[in-house]
């Protein structure tokens, strides 16, 4: 059995698929198949592959257009390793990223994900930052209610969890590796080990890029996790997760000057945690904006 199956969605992203396959093939740790699963892109992204094709270790398919959830889903069907990645078409991997990360599965037997840091890099591939978000270990639901901390990225994931809990969720459409990632919480360990292990590129046609999408989308998808999985959590979880989520949703409509969108978030925030400081601190920062 292959060790670690790589997951890669494209679709109309030729100009950098490229980079994103060799940084796959051309890892420290090679026992890997790499799944790329064509979403009816329209421009030369078959003429492009056909180098890669000669490595036993690449396999391509090609379906009309549904979206990424659905290729994703397509490629898990067709993979055979007991580890999972991914590896969106437009991104990269550092070349030891599957070395190290199986290193920890190994220190840690009873972790199921493992995830790190990515830097993010512009159209052209410069380096914008390498700041990241604060990321967790554990039993991390409340903190992903909060923020979706695991770059999908970075995630290296035990087959079983799939095998278990399914795949992506088609109905999302958006952020379907959040949904991923909160219902795979409520029965997996998390790791978060620190380091960059990919970079992302944030392109001005991507919807994560798009702020107001994605929090429409997080808090869909947080509702419908909620219906299904809310008795995972406990009441001070649930209150604690949900009032960052409206926090951070009302800091933002603030500062695009939104002030009904960002009010309103407050009531939500503090009708979940009334009492919470990080709440009364959102609160100022809205009413009182920096000059």
């Amino acid at each position: 059995m292959t060790s670690v199956s790589v997951v890669t969605p494209t679709y109309n992203r030729a100009r950098f698929l490229p980079e994103a396959v060799a940084s796959v093939l051309s890892q420290t740790y090679s026992d890997l198949e790499l799944i790329i699963v064509d979403d009816g892109s329209v421009d030369d992204t078959g003429q492009v592959l056909e180098p890669f094709l000669d490595d036993s270790r690449v396999r391509y398919f090609y379906q009309e257009n549904r979206g990424q959830s659905h290729a994703r889903n397509l490629a898990l069907e067709q993979s055979k390793g007991g580890f999972i990645a991914f590896l969106d078409s437009d991104d990269s991997w550092n070349l030891d990223k599957l070395e190290k990360q199986l290193a920890v599965f190994e220190a840690n037997p009873d972790v199921d994900v493992v995830h790190g840091d990515e830097a993010m890099i512009d159209e052209l591939g410069g380096l914008i930052s390498c700041q990241n978000m604060k990321r967790y270990s554990g039993r991390i639901t409340p903190y992903l209610l909060a923020d979706n901390s695991v770059s999908i990225t970075t995630a290296l994931v035990r087959r079983r969890c799939f095998e278990e809990m399914g795949g992506f969720d088609t109905s999302v459409g958006v952020a379907d590796d959040y949904e991923l990632w909160l219902r795979f919480s409520t029965r997996y360990r998390f790791h978060y080990e620190p380091g960059i292990v990919a970079s992302y590129r944030v392109m001005p046609d991507q919807i994560s890029s798009d702020k107001r999408k994605r929090f429409a989308a997080n808090e869909a998808i947080i509702q419908k996790f909620l219906e299904k999985h809310g008795g995972a959590l406990s009441t001070g979880e649930l209150r604690w997760g949900l009032a960052r989520f409206y926090c951070r949703k009302a800091r933002y409509f603030a500062s695009v000057g939104e002030r009904g969108e960002a009010v309103g978030a407050l009531a939500r925030a503090l009708s979940k945690a009334p009492l919470d400081a990080v709440v009364w601190r959102a609160l100022f920062r809205v009413m009182v904006p920096r000059k």
